[in-house]
């Protein structure tokens, strides 16, 4: 099959939708399929174009096998509302334009979030010289999850939106979802359930097994004789990770500073977060920026404990964070604060401790144990891996993928 495929994000960025399709598209291209992904400058999170590229027009460049085109788009960094919706739509206009002059598909994905990216997929797949199948890749629900981080508060634009997001999934051919609560969302937005697959995200083994710790990571801060717990990750408005800073504080009152907490990545919150960790004077707490995605499995290999965080909202019950597949993969325990199907996940495969979002003193409670119980941490890290390379292995998800496509290019 020719597959053309419209994300918002791809390889060099590190973020949850850049890592799924920067993992799947090249073993799509090993099993004899064509792919070429329309895409942005690199720029995310921080609005910055990465090095190496420029915001031209159109520029292509192939990335093991995967034909890659970047479009010209409004650069900003990933916060407030105003500016991201116009870099979203200038986005699905010059993606459309591009596509037309490409060679035509057997199938095209659009992936939302970012929404209009999806939108982007739908109006190419209807023009008159593609119609072709089109898949709806639903990673997040959107406008809802804006919505619980309170992130958009103009009904008049929600309506909008909202009637936008009816439509296709109306008009999809298809609808590839990364969870069983996403699925079951969209039954109750009157989705069929014949149309709608799951696919999860899950972990490359190739790049995460067997990675030795970055000891230069653990000489610069000092963590011979410490235990660190790092999230990774965008530092957004759904994370809610006052909770470390929380926590952190309690730990310097207490006089303890046996525990270091990192917060790796970058996003809207970062700099509000980072400001109110040098007004309380925190010296446990370490924000690093953004690092390549290249290194993450090098630094993970060098954290003691993971932490996976997001705020106390119903909708975020659905999400499962591809974060912890990685973070299991290179055997790491996790203390888990996100309700629902993640905690669920990280329960059945007992990778870790969940605890209550938002609660500092859970947090604290699961840092003592691991503490206390140092044999806990291999147990975790152990089972964790087992079961991720079981039921979340990229490659089997990725001919998963192939066998929906196939399914309805008949």
């Amino acid at each position: 099959m020719r597959i053309l495929i419209f994300t918002h994000n791809y390889f060099p960025e590190g973020n949850a939708l850049a890592s799924r399709f920067t993992a799947m598209c090249p073993y799509w291209v090993t099993l004899g399929h064509e792919v070429q992904v329309i895409t942005n400058t690199p720029n995310f999170p921080a609005g910055q174009i990465f090095d190496g590229y420029k915001n031209k027009f159109v520029q292509h460049e192939i990335i093991d096998g995967v034909h890659v085109t970047r479009v010209w788009t409004y650069i900003t960094p990933n916060k407030g509302t105003l500016k991201r919706m116009i870099n979203f739509i200038v986005f699905m206009f010059m993606s459309v334009w591009i596509a037309l002059f490409q060679k035509r598909p057997d199938i095209i994905i659009g992936s939302s979030p970012q929404f209009f990216a999806a939108w982007a997929g739908l109006i190419s797949s209807r023009l008159h010289w593609y119609r072709v199948p089109f898949i709806a890749e639903i990673r997040d629900l959107w406008p809802d999850s804006i919505v619980a981080v309170g992130a958009m508060k103009n009904k008049k634009i929600l309506t909008i939106v909202y009637w936008l997001e009816k439509l296709l999934y109306r008009w999809a051919t298809h609808i590839v979802t990364v969870g069983p609560g996403y699925a079951e969302d969209l039954k109750n937005k009157n989705v069929p359930e014949e149309k709608i697959s799951i696919i999860p995200n899950g972990v490359d083994e190739d790049l995460f097994l067997g990675q030795l710790p970055d000891n230069n990571f653990r000489i610069k801060y000092n963590l011979e004789h410490k235990i660190s717990c790092a999230y990774i990750g965008t530092i957004g408005m759904a994370a809610g990770l006052e909770i470390v800073l929380n926590a952190a504080e309690q730990l310097q009152k207490q006089n303890r500073n046996d525990i270091i907490f990192f917060l790796i990545g970058d996003g809207a919150n970062r700099e509000l977060l980072q400001k109110d960790a040098e007004n309380r004077q925190l010296n446990n707490v370490i924000f690093t920026g953004m690092i390549p995605k290249n290194n993450v499995p090098t630094i993970l290999a060098a954290i003691d404990i993971c932490f996976v965080h997001l705020k106390k909202k119903q909708l975020f019950t659905r999400v499962l964070p591809s974060k912890i597949f990685e973070m299991a993969a290179m055997k790491k325990p996790i203390i888990l604060g996100v309700e629902g199907c993640a905690a669920q996940l990280v329960r059945e495969a007992d990778a870790g401790i969940c605890i209550e979002p938002e609660n500092t003193n859970n947090l604290l409670e699961a840092l003592e144990l691991l503490l206390q119980q140092p044999e806990l941490q291999k147990i975790y890290g152990e089972h964790g891996q087992h079961y991720v390379l079981e039921h979340y292995n990229r490659k089997h998800l990725a001919k998963q993928y192939i066998n929906v496509m196939e399914s309805i290019n008949k």
